[in-house]
């Protein structure tokens, strides 16, 4: 190797140490500095909650009730992001929408989270039979993308909000499964597993105690970003007409809905909905990056 390759790798190994002997705080605060749209996405993510949970107690609008005298009026004083096609207050039902949209973004990560790290956890440290059965059945589920099998599950079950988390959580479950179960198998046969396994621990309490918690980064790491993915896809197979009916407030029905308005110029009726799943999603792919230098740094 070259002076230059040794000193580089040095360089590389002295920084990588000093990383690791960083409590937590100072991690997060490394990672916040050096990843500026990780911070600027979790400031967006607050501030969307914020507003999507603590504004109605001010702006009382009901987002259900049209307004027959309010029929496409522009963003003004009396609605501040203006009126749909039947009257109803735009502003009211990205509010209301909102909170449908991070309930099924948070349901549906929380579900393919859960079952999708128990069962690649238990397909990897069991291995065998189990694991061939299950890595095949992911193969055939990652064979299809994501939204098509969503949409799938969705068209066989129904466009209740329970189905569509169903659906969701499902299509991307394998995912979890296939980072888990390879974590797994790396740190099932590492030198402080064995370790444990000679001073006489059973197999179950090496599994516990040492590999599952071990295991679990890759799939945290994942998680922020199948968050942004599930608001896609819902407001996606409510633009179809597939998920979410009207008239529920939903992000992507009300960009079906004000996709009616595009030639005739009421560009508030799509623009603003549009905008807010842009933001949101990047917002959750920008904190996923962080999650992953943060992890990458302990």
């Amino acid at each position: 190797m070259s002076v230059a390759g040794q000193v580089t790798e040095q360089t590389f190994e002295m920084v990588h140490a000093d990383t690791a002997a960083l409590s937590l705080r100072e991690r997060i605060s490394l990672t916040a500095r050096q990843n500026r749209f990780a911070t600027v996405g979790l400031a967006i993510l607050v501030l969307v909650l914020t507003l999507a949970f603590a504004l109605p107690l001010f702006y009382t609008t009901d987002p259900l009730v049209p307004q027959a005298g309010s029929v496409l009026e522009p963003p003004g004083a009396g609605h501040p992001l203006g009126t749909d096609s039947v009257g109803r207050d735009v502003l009211a039902r990205l509010i209301d929408a909102a909170q449908l949209d991070f309930l099924i973004a948070f349901a549906v990560t929380t579900l393919a989270f859960g079952i999708g790290s128990v069962v690649g956890a238990i397909a990897g440290f069991v291995g065998r039979l189990v694991d061939d059965l299950v890595m095949r059945v992911v193969d055939v589920m990652l064979s299809f993308p994501a939204f098509i099998l969503a949409l799938a599950v969705t068209v066989m079950l129904g466009n209740e909000i329970r189905y569509v988390i169903a659906a969701l959580a499902f299509a991307y479950m394998p995912f979890f499964v296939r980072l888990t179960r390879g974590e797994v198998l790396k740190i099932r046969d590492s030198d402080y597993a064995d370790a444990a396994r000679v001073v006489g621990n059973p197999a179950w309490r090496v599994a516990f105690r040492h590999v599952f918690p071990n295991s679990v980064a890759p799939a945290v790491v994942l998680g922020p970003i199948v968050l942004g993915w599930s608001i896609l896809d819902a407001a996606a197979l409510g633009f179809l007409g597939i998920g979410i009916r009207p008239p529920t407030s939903e992000w992507g029905v009300m960009v079906a809905e004000g996709a009616q308005n595009v030639a005739s110029g009421e560009w508030w009726t799509w623009l603003f909905p549009g905008l807010v799943i842009l933001v949101v999603v990047l917002a959750f792919n920008w904190i996923g990056d962080g999650l992953r230098n943060l992890v990458r740094s302990a």
